[in-house]
């Protein structure tokens, strides 16, 4: 289950990481500039945001298998069409509607956990779920970056279109797990009186806006790693996509030790212990990038950096969820628009001045600190070793 569902809940970043090699040939192709095509990346993650704050609350009312199945037949579609499109400007209309259908995968995944686990057990799933999805930042750089040995960037939508076909089988095995005895009525009004009692929950919102700040450092290395590594220090499409399968298999040990511990430390240690060391990864990276010009300078801080997303990913999640098993789509969809509102707007605001290590570290440092400061301030509860 934990195998299918990572890899249901992984086509948007799936659809967000494939063609990051290709960005610079894809602003050469459509004759724009490498922030319009950053600008497709954020069209993804405004896509997946928006898609989870949607789909979430409607699958309390529905179930969740019906909306999964429309997701991912939308994600096969519109990468198809992203094949095809001439223009930058239908591009990012075509990435938002993407990135909608990821949305719906990872907020269906995330739900489904809480309909059937509790407590620290849904921390440990949560935390093979992480592991289970990190395949796809390991796989999809390195898969781009050889694809892009034999075909162009629109090759690259073409095969995530085929990937769609291939989810959208997995999608029909799936079996519902909300029962029709538990679903909630109502409409929009109802869904809006949940979303007000859980914006004034604490036990819901530290947790959540903590994970959403602490992840936002491996967004904004999503967002401009291609350009400082590549147009910065000269990497190639291959050497990039082998430093984002080193990141992302950190992210995916992080996340294997998360599980094995949390029934011993808890989920409020681990996820304090995920900000600090990655509050520590971003100033090292700062310091790094200010006193020299290599890459190596860059790279180790980095690695860890995006490590401790293992660490704050699933904690985060299980934290935020723990008391809100009745409403679990729609709390998990306030999750996901938290944690990819802030992956969409923080780097193009950090950007707007250009690309560079030292623009990138600062905001690291800055999301960081901020996440370390909510944590201390907040203090989150801890989920149970039950």
């Amino acid at each position: 289950m934990v195998l299918a569902l990572g890899g249901l809940s992984s086509f948007g970043p799936l659809a967000h990481d494939l063609y990051l090699p290709a960005l610079p040939a894809m602003a050469a192709d459509l004759a724009t500039t490498e922030a319009a095509t950053q600008l497709t990346l954020s069209a993804c993650m405004i896509g997946m945001a928006l898609g989870q704050l949607l789909v979430g609350p409607f699958t309390d009312r529905v179930g969740r298998r019906r909306p999964l199945i429309a997701g991912v037949a939308l994600f096969a579609v519109t990468a198809g069409l992203c094949a095809l499109a001439p223009s930058i400007e239908l591009l990012l209309v075509l990435r938002l509607l993407s990135g909608l259908a990821g949305g719906a995968g990872i907020v269906i995944a995330r739900a489904m956990v809480r309909d059937l686990y509790e407590g620290a057990a849904a921390a440990r799933v949560f935390a093979l779920l992480v592991t289970v999805t990190g395949v796809a930042p390991v796989l999809a750089p390195l898969l781009g970056g050889q694809l892009l040995r034999v075909t162009d960037w629109r090759g690259v939508f073409w095969a995530l279109a085929v990937i769609g076909l291939v989810l959208l089988v997995a999608a029909l095995t799936r079996a519902e797990s909300l029962p029709v005895q538990r679903r909630r009525a109502g409409g929009l009004r109802a869904t809006g009186q949940v979303v007000g009692r859980l914006l004034r929950d604490r036990s819901f919102v530290v947790p959540a806006l903590v994970q959403g700040l602490g992840v936002c450092g491996m967004f904004v290395y999503i967002a401009m790693g291609t350009f400082v590594l590549q147009g910065v220090y000269g990497l190639d499409a291959q050497a990039f996509s082998l430093v984002f399968a080193a990141n992302s298999l950190a992210l995916i040990l992080l996340g294997q030790l998360s599980a094995a511990l949390v029934s011993r430390l808890g989920s409020r240690r681990l996820l304090g212990a995920g900000v600090g060391l990655a509050l520590a990864a971003a100033v090292a990276m700062l310091v790094g990038v200010l006193v020299s010009d290599s890459v190596w300078a860059l790279l180790p801080p980095l690695l860890v950096l995006v490590g401790c997303s293992g660490l704050i990913l699933p904690n985060g999640t299980a934290l935020a969820l723990a008391e809100q098993g009745e409403v679990a789509g729609t709390a998990s969809a306030l999750v996901g628009l938290t944690q990819f509102g802030l992956a969409a707007a923080v780097p193009p605001l950090a950007s707007l001045g250009g690309v560079s290590p030292v623009v990138m570290a600062v905001t690291t440092v800055g999301t960081a600190a901020a996440a370390v400061a909510v944590f201390v301030v907040g203090r989150p509860g801890r989920v149970s070793a039950r």
